[in-house]
């Protein structure tokens, strides 16, 4: 694709994660659900099979004793540039906003062939092995901004598209500045920032040029827009994966 659809795009929005100051409390994972209107698991749900657009991950140096040291990171789709999902897609049920950049998905179109989950180098789609059902009374709390997705489709963080559509019905300049998905709004360490990365300005493009920011699997060419900031070199050493075709030095 999509490097083209993707340079056609007015706005290229995009997150800062500060993986030093993410404690790895989950709070974004719980307003993620809550906002997307994300269902509880099912009883049955694994790794596998279970659903949520944001997972916070533990990792550690490989250190022993005093020597370990561990850090969270928030795993959610990367928002690619050059997005390997939308290729592969037969039912063009992924597309790129051409306002903001962002990957979107479209359930209504998705007939659950799941090539793009395998198309994913980031792991960061599921797909609905379950209707979605809430305990009773539940329901009564849904998000009426964001459809429920039905049994047999695929889904993924889409940057809270409901925020997006509600900002863009007002109209203003300052609503769509002062846009913002679930995740970053409810972080209680302000590890997750979110904007547009061509506004030169804004924190998160500001965010996303300092020296210690980095971004998953940089050298297989996807372009993410999601930039982890650690101060930490063995964080950011965790990130890096071989040019495929070249094994990774050893020693």
């Amino acid at each position: 694709m999509s490097t083209e659809t993707s340079k056609k795009a007015a706005g290229r929005y995009g997150m800062t994660i500060d993986i030093d100051r993410c404690n790895g409390c989950g709070s974004c994972m719980v307003a993620c659900a809550v906002e997307n209107n994300v269902p509880p698991a099912e009883s049955g749900a694994t790794d596998r099979t279970g659903i949520t657009w944001i997972r916070v991950f533990q990792i550690d140096n490989g250190g022993r004793g005093a020597e370990k040291r561990s850090a969270f990171i928030p795993m959610l789709c990367q928002h690619c540039g050059d997005a390997p999902c939308v290729s592969v897609c037969p039912q063009q049920a992924i597309d790129v906003n051409p306002v903001t950049g962002i990957v979107e998905q479209m359930p209504e179109r998705c007939l659950g062939c799941r090539y793009c989950m395998v198309a994913c180098p980031y792991h960061a789609r599921y797909f609905n092995w379950w209707d979605p059902a809430w305990p009773a009374g539940m329901e009564k709390t849904l998000n009426p901004d964001v459809a429920p997705r039905m049994r047999g489709v695929v889904e993924k963080c889409n940057f809270c598209h409901g925020r997006w559509h509600a900002a863009k019905q007002a109209g203003t300049s300052d609503s769509l500045s002062a846009y913002v998905p679930a995740c970053a709004e409810a972080c209680p360490t302000r590890a997750i920032r979110f904007g547009n990365l061509d506004a030169p300005a804004a924190d998160v493009a500001l965010g996303s040029q300092d020296p210690d920011s980095f971004r998953l699997l940089e050298s297989i060419d996807t372009d993410p827009k999601i930039y982890y900031r650690s101060k930490k070199k063995w964080v950011r050493e965790a990130a890096n994966a071989p040019r495929p075709g070249k094994e990774t030095p050893r020693g």
